[in-house]
């Protein structure tokens, strides 16, 4: 990982911003494409959302350890291999990132710049997808540092296409991800008033599977995240 921290906010700056435009912006597309057809809209989203991620992982992870996502960047911050103020910094890089790359979105298909989603995502039943998507991506991330440092963009690329089909709440996963599409008023949108009790899920599964991974993978020979 890159020493220099601004260009490590700058990895996460572009990479959330390039996630959350394709994100919003294949889901304008597909839901125009889609004729009402939801199944082949959500398609139309998850594809493209799981393919970005991979490339992005792929080529900032070296410079950022490309988080793009404050419950991935808790995660590290807990176990010691980025700093508490790097952290807070990659936290608002992403937030930040994740806004512009939404208005980046709207800009491209024509729409409003400023919009507030009306999509309304809640209840236990999404809270509790959204806790289990966020389990399982820093399950996928750790599990996989550990097995295959290499595989980490692939796995996580398929975690996330897989995720958005077997999760009520389609896998946001993501605090800043789910921050920034309460700005979109769009297919991938979700209620500003929804956002809150989603990130709290988001976090505190994080946490969990931080406690699990380190359970399951104790004494394990190869500690490939403490590289990062």
């Amino acid at each position: 990982m890159n020493d220099n921290l601004g260009q490590r906010l700058g990895a996460e700056f572009v990479g959330t911003a390039f996630l959350l435009a394709t994100v919003v912006g294949s889901g304008i597309m597909a839901e125009a494409l889609a004729n009402g057809n939801v199944a082949i809209a959500l398609l139309g989203n998850t594809i493209p959302t799981g393919a970005i991620l991979v490339v992005l992982i792929t080529m900032l992870g070296p410079i950022s350890g490309a988080h793009f996502n404050p419950a991935v960047t808790l995660v590290f911050a807990v176990k010691r291999d980025i700093t508490g103020g790097d952290a807070v910094a990659y936290v608002i890089a992403q937030v930040a990132g994740g806004i512009i790359g939404v208005w980046a979105a709207h800009i491209m298909f024509d729409l409003e710049l400023l919009q507030f989603s009306q999509k309304v995502r809640t209840g236990p039943a999404q809270w509790f997808a959204e806790g289990v998507a966020t389990f399982g991506l820093v399950f996928t991330i750790l599990a996989t540092l550990r097995a295959r440092e290499s595989a980490v963009a692939m796995s996580v690329g398929l975690y996330i296409t897989a995720a958005y089909w077997f999760t009520a709440s389609t896998s946001f996963a993501n605090p800043a991800v789910t921050i920034a599409r309460g700005l979109s008023d769009s297919f991938a949108g979700i209620r500003p008033q929804d956002v809150l009790p989603f990130v709290c899920a988001q976090l505190a599964a994080g946490l969990i599977a931080l406690w699990f991974c380190n359970w399951l993978l104790a004494n394990r020979q190869t500690d490939a995240f403490k590289q990062r």
